[in-house]
């Protein structure tokens, strides 16, 4: 549900990272993904909230980021959303942090 929230909104390379037999993790799902600007990121983000809200019913534990929109986070305790821009993507590399965990990618354009 979060990914395609994230494909209709035409969030761009979609990590799905799958904690979920990984002991002590945090998360069962990180989903990551970047978008084009801030307000591409922002309407990412908002996207996955109403759409989550609509067919499942939750709302998010928790959410941060919207004030600039470089990395807004959304907490759904078991599914954890990273919404970035590009370049902060970049810096951070959190697809990078755990190499023997699968991934499973969207990749998309812009």
């Amino acid at each position: 549900m979060v990914v395609s929230a994230l494909e209709d909104s035409k969030g761009i390379d979609i990590a799905a990272i799958d904690f979920s037999k990984t002991a002590n993790m945090i998360a069962r799902f990180f989903v990551i993904c970047h978008g084009s600007s801030n307000v591409h990121v922002s309407s990412l983000a908002d996207h996955v909230i109403e759409k989550v809200r609509n067919e499942a019913g939750y709302k998010p534990w928790n959410k941060e980021g919207f004030e600039n929109a470089e990395w807004i986070l959304l907490d759904y305790a078991d599914v954890v959303v990273h919404v970035f821009q590009e370049k902060t993507r970049k810096f951070y590399k959190l697809e990078e942090l755990w190499a023997d965990i699968p991934i499973t990618w969207h990749r998309t354009g812009e």
